[in-house]
């Protein structure tokens, strides 16, 4: 009876999850995830404690209290055998030859090295009395390690297996049909998203939850604070959170890899899960625009709740971590509102896209308006986990001697440029992707556009305008344009601002002051602008192809703009020092860009100009074509 009355309960608030929970809380498939965890339990318990010291533990172990005593010795006797060898070897080379001497310093190098020997022979041939065996410190380090491997395991069992099981369930229902009737059932997408969440991967939550009792309890044995403990717990949901609704929408975007797209997703996440985790391993600095991609993985979050856990020396790398020169680092609180905010807000955007995804597999992950946000936050999180304060900058002298270490702000940027500039390109290329309408979008818009003319005057009343801006079926190019703004502002302050923020007398802004100038450098931005809306308008082009495989035609027609011009200026050995204007008008202008006089850049951003207008009278030619072609066949079937 209770058991019913909790499913009812379930059923009232998620009618999604009691439809997952039926389906997979069988009695059969239960006792398996529970059995497989207890059995994972034990076989852990066990495989350390055979190494369990007994009688023929060596004196030389690490648990063995009268063994330090001998290694002691053992490093005292080294530096007095070094310090007798550097006297005999003087005294070899001496002019003035005493044999005495020299007889007396080996007699004591030889006792030394014989009293080595005796004590190796103690340390490595005999056993430790059991009574001087610390088997409490044994036991701690026994449970530590079953604390640290079950923490391991929880991670990757959690994200990599639950990943795969909602994909695969994705394309089950895919498959079945299953998913055009939730589709249209009056459930809210959040309610049967949540459901899939919360249901699909609940045995893999079931064999957690045998193993958390045995978890907290190794913990404890070890004094790990339970604030600690529980730390990891959130970090751990909040990552299965933002994993998972990465899965799903994976789920709805990669239909054509068909049954290789569960294998595709989980192995994504366990590559990422190893690399990351190697980084955290290895203690590399987070003082880098790429930090937010790092607080993906709970490994880094997990070392330094647990810093035994890669037994590394400088887990304290992640207390240094700034924003905007905020020290969000320097205590738990900070440090784990940080993930949470992180993985929070990519959770947002995420679900963004499965709202949308879900209810019509045939829209766009964003509106053009959501775009202009997320292009903003992305700039954020560059800009503000670029602005670090830390002692990167080190002047040398022509002595050879270096001087203290100081912070450079310059330095900073100029460190973190490939970074800001890989992000955004990766962002502005997935944007127009997305964005960009196909042909019956643009037909349709094209077609009923004049229904929409309202009598409003002025700019920014224009109609059409604000339908190019915000419209979900109209051309994308305004809004890479405004995109392509919010991108470029913060470099573009940066440039004009950073000759006075040059505060030390260093030559991190040579490149700026002596090599390309800051007028150049504005200008070299300006034609990163152009060369972008010229892929966007060629990918606009392409798209109106009456061709099935339009996309694909876009996708490579771009490539070949972008790819081909550099590869044949290189194949033809024409550099960029002698023919800076051919590499200006190619996909690469920061090439050239150096070697090139001002007046050499206006001519190619005039020339880049030109084509941009030629492509987008194409374009507008394409969709007048399109719009009339559509009206003729609707009144001719009239």
């Amino acid at each position: 009876m209770m058991l019913n009355f909790f499913m009812d309960k379930i059923g009232d608030w998620n009618p999604q999850l009691l439809r997952e929970i039926k389906g997979r809380l069988k009695v059969f498939p239960v006792a398996i995830a529970c059995i497989t965890s207890l059995v994972g339990q034990l076989i852990l318990f066990l495989y350390q404690l055979r190494e369990i010291p007994g009688e023929k533990y060596q004196m030389s172990g690490n648990y063995c209290r009268i063994g330090e005593t001998y290694k002691q010795q053992i490093n005292e006797i080294y530096p007095q055998i070094n310090k007798l060898q550097q006297q005999l070897s003087i005294l070899d080379k001496s002019k003035n030859y005493d044999a005495s001497a020299i007889q007396s310093l080996t007699q004591q190098i030889d006792q030394l090295k014989t009293q080595e020997r005796n004590i190796n022979n103690i340390l490595y041939n005999q056993h430790c009395p059991l009574n001087q065996i610390d088997m409490q410190e044994w036991w701690r380090d026994h449970w530590e390690y079953i604390f640290l491997s079950l923490t391991v395991i929880f991670v990757f069992t959690l994200l990599v297996a639950g990943t795969y099981l909602l994909i695969n369930n994705l394309a089950q229902e895919e498959n079945r049909g299953t998913l055009n009737f939730l589709r249209l059932s009056p459930q809210s997408e959040t309610t049967i998203l949540t459901g899939k969440m919360l249901g699909v991967p609940i045995l893999i939550y079931l064999a957690v939850a045998v193993a958390i009792p045995f978890h907290l309890l190794s913990g404890r044995a070890t004094n790990i604070a339970f604030s600690h403990i529980l730390s990891f717990y959130v970090i751990l949901a909040a990552s299965c959170f933002f994993f998972y609704s990465a899965a799903l929408l994976f789920g709805f975007l990669s239909r054509f890899f068909s049954g290789f797209q569960p294998w595709l997703g989980c192995g994504t996440v366990l590559i990422f899960l190893f690399v990351t985790m190697q980084f955290a391993s290895s203690g590399s600095h987070l003082d880098h625009a790429a930090a937010w991609l790092r607080l993906f993985s709970p490994f880094d979050m997990t070392a330094y709740l647990f810093p035994n856990l890669f037994r590394r020396y400088n887990w304290q790398l992640l207390e240094q971590i700034q924003f905007f020169y905020l020290p969000v680092g320097k205590s738990l609180i900070g440090l784990l509102v940080l993930n949470l905010v992180n993985y929070g807000l990519w959770s947002y955007w995420v679900w963004h896209g499965l709202k949308r995804r879900f209810r019509n597999p045939n829209s766009t992950m964003l509106s053009k308006g959501q775009s202009y946000l997320l292009v903003t936050y992305l700039q954020l999180l560059l800009w503000g986990f670029t602005l670090q304060s830390t002692k990167n900058y080190y002047p040398f002298y022509p002595s050879g001697t270096s001087a203290t270490a100081y912070s450079d702000l310059n330095y900073q940027v100029t460190q973190n440029f490939a970074y800001i500039v890989f992000f955004n390109l990766l962002l502005l290329f997935g944007l127009i992707a997305i964005l960009s309408p196909h042909r019956q979008a643009v037909q349709d818009w094209a077609r009923y556009r004049h229904q929409n003319i309202s009598r409003r005057q002025g700019f920014w009343q224009n109609y059409l305008l604000q339908d190019l801006i915000w419209g979900e079926k109209s051309p994308a190019l305004i809004t890479l344009a405004i995109n392509l703004v919010i991108v470029t502002i913060p470099l573009v302050i940066w440039i004009l601002v950073a000759l006075s923020l040059k505060t030390n007398n260093n030559n991190s802004l040579d490149w700026l002051v002596n090599e390309v100038g800051r007028f150049k450098a504005i200008l070299g931005v300006v034609l990163f602008v152009c060369m972008m809306m010229i892929y966007a308008t060629i990918t606009q082009i392409m798209l109106m192809m009456k061709n099935s495989k339009r996309s694909v035609w876009a996708i490579g027609t771009v490539a070949a703009a972008m790819f081909l011009p550099p590869t044949f200026l290189r194949m033809l050995s024409l550099h960029p020092e002698t023919y800076s204007t051919l590499w200006l008008l190619s996909s690469f202008p920061w090439a050239g860009l150096e070697y090139a006089t001002t007046t050499t850049v206006f001519v190619a951003l005039l020339g880049e100009l030109s084509v941009l207008v030629l492509l987008n009278l194409q374009l507008k030619r394409q969709i007048k074509i399109a719009g009339e072609s559509a009206t003729k066949a609707l009144l001719a079937t009239s």
